[in-house]
């Protein structure tokens, strides 16, 4: 009950926790050691070198000196006039390549490969320009044949030469055939008319195909080109065999010809060498084209959207379709 005798309300003693025995013996023993320590003795920094802080324990991380973030107006003003000289290089070399293209505009107009406004002018064949007949195609390896097919497109074209000389050393073998033998007026005549006919022919039947082809990679070109081709090589070889009556100098007409006049003969073997050649350089060069070909990715798919877009976009086509809907319209209109 004694416990319960003390008055809650009075109070408390006051207590200074710096005074427990415990702290004071602490604190005392410090300052005692504190004061008797002296670290510029020699003696006491012998016996106090275990307690000395490891440089390793110490910050690793040296002072840094900071700098200023501004650069100088001097440094300023020499990257702006790097810049400047930059600059000025840039606009020559954007000017000098101005200055070639317009040469090379000047150039073609003095050629008369285009007009004022730009557009190609027809450059083939050369003719003189005091011929009445103008050039009907426009013909540049160098700028619309890739480099890749511009070689094969040459060859192709040379064959084409090739091809029209020997239909007009054709014409002169059969005219000694004539000579020779009077019966064989038809092969003379014939002979005029495949050089007359077969040369434009060619030239737009197969040779303008291919050029087309491989300018703009067309499908429908390539197959155009190889359903008339693989023909004119089917020519090559009949004109090569030389079958009477037909217009054409080959092997057998010149053999018939050996024991009637030698040299009508060996003028005609020469020509019948020359129907060889353009049948075999037809046959390689054929192939060598459809290689080509397969590279360029065209297939038959291709080769038919492009005809159907072809037709469809041709005025032509389109001029005659709207006429024959206007006359079927009006022919309904009338009847009812």
């Amino acid at each position: 009950m004694s416990g319960f005798d003390s008055n809650p309300f009075v109070d408390p003693v006051d207590i200074n926790p710096f005074q427990d025995a415990s702290v004071t013996q602490v604190t005392s023993g410090v300052t005692e050691s504190i004061g008797d320590f002296n670290p510029f003795t020699a003696p006491d920094r012998g016996s106090h070198t275990g307690t000395t802080i490891p440089i390793s324990a110490a910050s690793s991380q040296p002072a840094v000196l900071q700098t200023s973030v501004e650069q100088s107006p001097q440094a300023t003003a020499a990257a702006a006039q790097a810049n400047l000289i930059k600059q000025q290089e840039e606009l020559e070399r954007k000017a000098a390549e101005l200055e070639r293209k317009e040469q090379e505009l000047q150039n073609r107009q003095t050629a008369g490969t285009t007009t004022n406004t730009g557009v190609k002018e027809n450059n083939w064949p050369p003719l003189p320009k005091f011929f009445p007949m103008k050039p009907c195609f426009y013909q540049d390896f160098d700028e619309e044949i890739p480099e890749e097919y511009r070689r094969i497109c040459k060859r192709m074209y040379y064959l084409w030469m090739f091809h029209s000389t020997t239909l007009f050393l054709n014409v002169l073998a059969c005219l000694a055939y004539f000579i020779a033998s009077s019966t064989h007026g038809v092969d003379f005549g014939l002979s005029i008319l495949w050089f007359i006919l077969f040369t434009p022919v060619s030239f737009i039947c197969w040779y303008r195909p291919v050029y087309k082809a491989f300018r703009s990679d067309s499908s429908f070109s390539f197959f155009f080109f190889f359903f008339v081709f693989f023909f004119q090589v089917a020519v090559y070889i009949i004109q090569t065999v030389g079958i009477p009556q037909w217009g054409n100098s080959g092997w057998i007409a010149a053999i018939s010809m050996i024991n009637a006049n030698v040299a009508v003969a060996v003028v005609m073997m020469v020509v019948a060498g020359f129907f060889t050649v353009n049948a075999i350089l037809a046959i390689i060069l054929l192939k060598m084209v459809h290689s080509k070909y397969r590279r360029t990715g065209a297939s038959f798919s291709k080769a038919q959207q492009e005809f159907s877009q072809g037709v469809l976009t041709n005025r032509t086509f389109q001029t005659a379709a709207a006429s024959a809907a206007t006359s079927a319209a009006q022919g309904a209109f009338s009847q009812n």
